[in-house]
């Protein structure tokens, strides 16, 4: 198999990003640019993110999450704890986030510190899900080896008639991570390749430093 894609190329000419124009704080950018994504272009869903994690096989890997809030602090996701991705995080807390937002030829990149939120905050995301998924998270043994389809599809069906007519609570093993950042880059498509990038960094005394990047 061999495949030149070499001319698969792209003017990025929409916007620019100058130091003059943002926020000192980069979670006020994040909020102008999410707005922005999510009012003026046609993405799907604009809350999807890359999720980078370190392996206990210290191997990196990346997958797509769904941001579901983000405050001050930092940003919201929810999992299984026992998965893969959740085992990797307890071991090693430093993971990267990423948005990719093509229509509007941008970027963020995130690096930062993740816990678990509180059990309460849990519990009340887990509660205004619909049913279905509630079902779903004890259905799955997230990255766990399984023989087929056929046996989640009966798990599905033991637990409908279990719990019917009752109320669902949030298993211990399924809640919220939120990752604390510490640098932010914000990255704009410009032509010629010469694109905006800027960052913000923590410094000791958690000011954030803003710092043009050279594309």
């Amino acid at each position: 198999m061999d495949r030149d894609l070499g001319n698969y190329r792209k003017s990025y000419e929409k916007q620019e990003l100058l130091e003059g124009n943002v926020s000192d704080n980069p979670m006020e950018l994040f909020q102008q640019w999410f707005y922005e994504v999510d009012e003026n272009f046609e993405m799907g869903e604009t809350n999807a993110m890359t999720i980078s994690t370190i392996g206990g096989d210290g191997y990196p890997k990346s997958r797509v999450v769904l941001l579901k809030k983000y405050t001050h602090e930092g940003f919201i996701f929810y999992t299984n704890y026992d998965s893969e991705k959740g085992r990797a995080i307890i071991k090693n807390p430093n993971v990267c986030l990423s948005f990719f937002w093509p229509a509007a030829e941008r970027q963020v990149i995130i690096k930062g510190k993740t816990e678990k939120i509180a059990e309460n905050m849990s519990d009340g995301y887990f509660d205004s899900r619909p049913r279905g998924s509630q079902l779903g998270a004890i259905v799955s043994n997230q990255s766990e080896v399984i023989k087929n389809r056929e046996i989640l599809e009966e798990r599905l069906k033991v637990l409908e008639k279990e719990f019917e007519g009752k109320e669902i609570e949030r298993p211990d093993f399924w809640g919220g991570f939120i990752v604390k950042p510490i640098e932010i880059e914000f990255w704009q498509g410009r032509p010629n390749r010469l694109h905006d990038r800027l960052r913000y960094k923590l410094d000791y005394d958690f000011n954030w430093i803003l710092d043009r990047l050279s594309p």
